[in-house]
Parts: structure tokens; C-alpha cells; sequence
């Protein structure tokens, strides 16, 4: 269990609820999640659009929701981000810099 809420984005979070959609359960738990404070939304493309509008241009198999969760890693520079997403990889936050990652173990 974790101490501290998680963040993520409203876009990213769009975006899980498309891919749970036929998972009820699982849909379900998120909005709880949400609505008890565990998880936390940030509206980052509506706060940030040009820097998601940059990263969209710099890596054109991007996603908006990979965008958002980019520019959340900037504002959040001490955070590590959770993801099964093997391109965080390659995707780099302040221009340059690596992004610190927890990818689990998809055994």
C-alpha cells in the first residue's frame, strides 16, 4: 500500500477508462480511487498545451495522454512515474533528461 496519493493526468486517466471499458470492476475501483483522493487528477493539457503541443512534435508515435504524464514529470521533478509503457524509455522530460521510472515485472 502506498503512503502518498498517486497523480496522474485527467488525459492519462481518459485513457485508462477507454481501456478498462470492458473491465467494470476495474473501472469502477478508479473512480473510487478517485473520489477517495488516492489517485489525483492534474489538468495538465489544459494548463499546459504548448509544452504538450512540443513533446507531441518531438516524438510523433506519442500519445496525448504519454504527453501529459511528460509534462507531469517536469512539474513534479522528484517523482517517479509508474508505467508498463516501455517507451518512457526513450521519451525525455526538460529536453534531455531521463525520466525516472517503475516499470513493473510483467511476469
Amino acid at each position: 500500500m502506498l503512503d502518498e496519493p498517486l497523480a496522474t493526468t485527467e488525459t492519462a486517466t481518459a485513457e485508462a477508462c477507454h481501456r478498462l471499458r470492458n473491465l467494470r470492476p476495474a473501472l469502477q475501483e478508479l473512480t473510487v480511487m478517485i473520489a477517495e483522493g488516492r489517485v489525483v487528477l492534474w489538468p495538465v493539457l489544459s494548463a499546459y498545451p504548448h509544452r504538450v503541443g512540443e513533446l507531441l512534435a518531438k516524438y510523433p508515435l506519442m500519445d496525448a495522454g504519454d504527453a501529459t504524464l511528460v509534462v507531469l514529470s517536469e512539474l513534479c521533478p522528484r517523482a517517479r512515474l509508474i508505467t508498463v509503457d516501455d517507451d518512457f524509455r526513450h521519451y525525455r522530460r526538460f529536453r534531455h533528461q531521463a525520466i525516472p521510472l517503475v516499470i513493473p515485472d510483467r511476469a
